[in-house]
């Protein structure tokens, strides 16, 4: 570890190089995009729409917890994680496992608030290059949020009527 981030954390168990490599990769990739966008001439919207901006922050949300939390994704959290237990509406609560890089993507993906960013970034690009596909690829997750709401408003109001 570098001095300057020396006293960072007394433990020495938070992943800086792994975070920065992370934090650089998002970057480059949304850098690479920006420059391949324009060398094929993808026109920038001049504003995006409020309701886009919902279509585009529900997709995230729904994004970021199917990746985060999910079973069926699990397989994608394993290398980096371990099962730390169940959670709510069938979804599972993972813990980073590792140290250095494995540990900091361990610590990613295992936060749908961290994921988040990744989703929105990835959603963002795809809305600039391609707002039709990705309106509908957004309205499809969004469908999913609703979905889910309804689950739990269902839930809910059995648990009420019984008692």
């Amino acid at each position: 570890m570098t001095t300057h981030t020396a006293g960072y954390d007394d433990g020495g168990e938070v992943p800086l190089a792994g975070y920065a490599t992370i934090a650089t990769a998002f970057a480059a990739g949304t850098g690479a995009f920006a420059v391949l966008a324009r060398r094929r001439g993808v026109r920038l919207p001049e504003r995006v729409p409020p309701w886009d901006v919902v279509l585009l922050g529900t997709a995230t949300y729904k994004a970021s917890r199917l990746l985060a939390r999910d079973k069926v994704t699990s397989f994608v959290r394993a290398p980096f994680t371990r099962r730390s237990g169940e959670g709510e509406a069938n979804e599972v609560r993972d813990e980073p496992r590792g140290s250095g890089p494995r540990r900091a993507v361990g610590d990613l993906l295992s936060c749908p608030f961290c994921v988040s960013a990744w989703a929105a970034g990835t959603l963002v690009c795809s809305y600039a290059a391609a707002p039709r596909l990705t309106r509908l690829v957004c309205g499809g997750f969004g469908a999913v949020t609703v979905s889910d709401w309804l689950q739990y408003a269902w839930t809910w109001t059995q648990r009420t009527t019984k008692g």
